[in-house]
């Protein structure tokens, strides 16, 4: 009899035991998990945005343009340039279905204004090169817009190669069109911060090695590159907005073979062409161009 009460009070111990040890756990479990999420809901202080496409996201080391801009302004940069992607949404048929509309200029900045990045999460690419998507969309999430002095738009040359409408007169701010994203992507950032600096930056020219053209020969739908950049000109005085000019004048273009002077394949610039593109954008955000 003494022994079985024995057993039993030493099975009882037991228990408690193993019910304190399993509490421990669980609060050292759960205080992880709140200073975790409490971690990931802080705000990255940035003093530059840059939103834009593979100009200025393909390559994202030292040489990157966003890494000398740093370098050259002393200012905090952060680059959720996302390559393939251009100002407008595209396929208006399916509207806000299409993975890569979320990833456009008017995409990311309708959900900076929203506060919500949750289609830009859950959004799905297959493509090569796309890899770094859900890094750079986790902190552009985490940067606090009302602290951002400055934001860089620059896009363009993919909405070009898409064919995309330039403008839609009955409809100013549809976001499938050039000009509509742009005007939407504007106002969407004015309503996060309404004293931002917001400049716009154009394509470079553009010559196509394999067709033998150029910016100002080829068509792709929607006209040529010229056209998208001198109405990106008259969108940024309608806006009341800076404009970088890197298309007339940036590139020499005199003979063919220019190309190869600050570009690697005639559009994605070398790091010839990274360091003079962030030496412009350095001049432009310091007030000297």
């Amino acid at each position: 009899m003494g022994n079985d009460i024995s057993r039993k009070r030493s099975e009882a111990g037991g228990k408690v035991l193993y019910g304190i040890i399993s509490l421990f756990l669980f609060l050292l479990l759960f205080g992880l998990t709140f200073r975790s999420r409490g971690a990931s809901g802080e705000k990255t202080q940035a003093q530059i945005v840059m939103f834009g496409d593979s100009v200025y996201a393909l390559v994202r080391d030292e040489t990157a343009v966003s890494a000398r801009l740093q370098e050259l302004t002393g200012k905090t940069v952060y680059n959720a340039a996302l390559g393939g992607t251009g100002a407008a949404r595209r396929r208006e048929d399916r509207r806000l279905d299409y993975a890569k509309g979320s990833l456009s200029l008017a995409g990311l900045t309708k959900a900076v204004w929203a506060g919500d990045f949750g289609v830009q999460r859950t959004a799905r690419v297959r493509e090569s090169n796309t890899e770094y998507y859900p890094e750079v969309i986790d902190g552009l999430a985490a940067v606090d817009f009302t602290q951002v002095e400055t934001v860089l738009m620059q896009q363009g040359i993919n909405d070009y190669h898409a064919g995309v409408p330039i403008d839609n007169q009955q409809d100013p701010y549809s976001e499938y069109t050039f000009l509509g994203a742009i005007r939407s992507s504007v106002y969407a950032m004015r309503k996060v911060n309404p004293d931002v600096r917001i400049i716009l930056v154009t394509p470079t020219y553009a010559w196509y090695v394999n067709s033998g053209q150029t910016g100002e020969e080829a068509d792709y739908g929607g006209g040529i590159l010229t056209d998208y950049v001198e109405a990106e000109l008259e969108a940024a005085r309608e806006l009341n907005v800076e404009i970088l000019d890197l298309y007339h004048d940036f590139y020499p273009h005199e003979k063919w073979e220019d190309w190869e002077l600050y570009t690697q394949d005639g559009i994605h610039p070398n790091q010839a062409g990274r360091e003079k593109m962030a030496v412009r954008l350095a001049e432009a955000v310091s007030g000297n161009e």
